[in-house]
């Protein structure tokens, strides 16, 4: 069983920042993907950024030179670092994860942004 657990929302001002943190444990081997995505009030849960064991990463267009993807492997960690943020950015982050064939979500942290 894997759990993941988030953290990091919040509300903030346009303009402002905010780091998203989600940590993986339990029967956890060879993590491969890591990432955030989101999900507005009334809208499909879209992708926000990945990263690879690797480092290799992809970013959704409307957050690509403000937010920022990174992963610690030894500690089983992916953080989203957000900045100059947006109303438009305002909706519940969820955190996934691949092992193997499988995906894991988060439970999910809401970030506000107010105008």
């Amino acid at each position: 069983q894997v759990q993941l657990v988030e953290s990091g929302g919040g509300l903030v001002q346009a303009g402002g920042s905010l780091r998203l943190s989600c940590t993986a444990s339990g029967n956890i081997f060879n993590i491969n993907t890591m990432g955030w995505y989101r999900q507005a009030p009334g809208k499909q849960r879209d992708l926000v950024a990945t990263i690879t064991k690797d480092g290799s990463t992809v970013y959704a267009e409307s957050v690509k030179g403000r937010f920022t993807i990174s992963r610690d492997n030894a500690k089983n960690t992916v953080h989203l670092q957000m900045n100059s943020l947006k109303p438009d950015d305002t909706a519940v982050y969820y955190c996934r994860v691949a092992l193997g064939p499988f995906l894991y979500w988060g439970q999910g942290t809401q970030v506000t942004v107010s105008s």
